[in-house]
């Protein structure tokens, strides 16, 4: 087994979308290469509705997967495919955009005025890019949870882990999505497809993830279950970290345990063309997409 190395340690910076909902991004629209297939991760978590109650109204999609996953608070959504419905704590939506979707999403807080969630955007190969639109609702007790001796818990949301597989399936790619918490002091190590491109946001708590390579920045030495490891400056709330390729990583948690998402993917390598919402291999696919959007001709209808 080979330790992935860490190559980068980023803060998810604060932004605004939709009708001014006040959100964190992890990354998005610059040097789509990094995430490939990855395109785009949000944070959306707010204590006050006014910061999010405007939510996102109609707009439109082309040629990704868009997969959001609810922690706290509702999202109330809509599309041009008619489908309507609510996702609640714990619920997942996977949403291929495909030739072309309108849709709303407007999140509510729970009783505490609270709302939390995720929305991470996958890219579609050229050869899907104008695949027929598709939308699926996922509740949370249809997701199957792992836990170990140590306390450690997996959500398996996406993909294939320790024998059990989630129940969201058919994105184009394949990407691995797991919700996991190790308690405090546990060192733990997770195994990850070496062929793809993986990275993980830390969301509560804090922790380390161990690095075998020869990083730049401070390195702590630090000694867990009796050997010595070299281990990145403890990383907490809203911390994204990039991996280099390998087969496995490992988290040491902090004095208030860790709860991270590891996801990863399979990288496309195609050109990516982008403006908003839509992301085409070509200039020209992309000028296309915005044309349709003009003249009403962007929704294809069904076959």
């Amino acid at each position: 087994m080979s330790l992935r190395p860490v190559t980068d340690l980023r803060r998810a910076t604060p932004t605004m979308e939709g009708a001014g909902v006040k959100l964190h991004r992890a990354f998005g629209f610059g040097e789509p290469e990094l995430s490939d297939p990855f395109l785009l991760f949000d944070d959306f978590r707010n204590e006050h509705p006014q910061d999010f109650a405007a939510g996102f109204p109609w707009h439109p999609h082309r040629g990704i997967e868009t997969i959001t996953y609810v922690l706290n608070g509702t999202v109330d959504h809509g599309d041009s495919l008619g489908n309507t419905g609510t996702l609640g704590a714990g619920d997942v939506q996977w949403m291929t955009a495909g030739s072309g979707i309108l849709h709303q999403e407007m999140p509510k807080g729970n009783a505490q005025g609270q709302m939390h969630g995720f929305q991470l955007w996958a890219n579609l190969p050229g050869s899907l890019k104008m695949t027929a639109p598709r939308y699926q609702d996922v509740q949370g007790k249809e997701i199957p949870e792992i836990w170990e001796d140590d306390g450690t818990r997996v959500k398996v949301i996406v993909g294939s882990f320790w024998g059990q597989t989630g129940p969201v399936d058919g994105i184009a790619a394949d990407p691995q999505y797991l919700d996991i918490y190790v308690p405090p002091g546990v060192r733990k190590t997770f195994p990850v497809d070496t062929y793809r491109r993986a990275f993980a946001y830390i969301f509560e708590g804090s922790g380390a993830f161990a690095d075998a390579s020869a990083p730049g920045g401070v390195l702590l030495e630090k000694e867990v279950m009796g050997e010595e490891v070299n281990i990145r400056d403890m990383s907490g709330d809203r911390t994204l970290v990039r991996f280099g390729t390998g087969d496995e990583v490992t988290v040491q948690a902090g004095e208030d345990g860790i709860r991270f998402l590891l996801i990863s993917g399979a990288p496309i390598e195609e050109p990516v063309a982008w403006h908003g919402p839509i992301v085409m291999n070509t200039r020209a696919e992309l000028m296309t997409a915005m044309a349709e959007l003009r003249n009403g001709t962007f929704i294809r209808p069904a076959h």
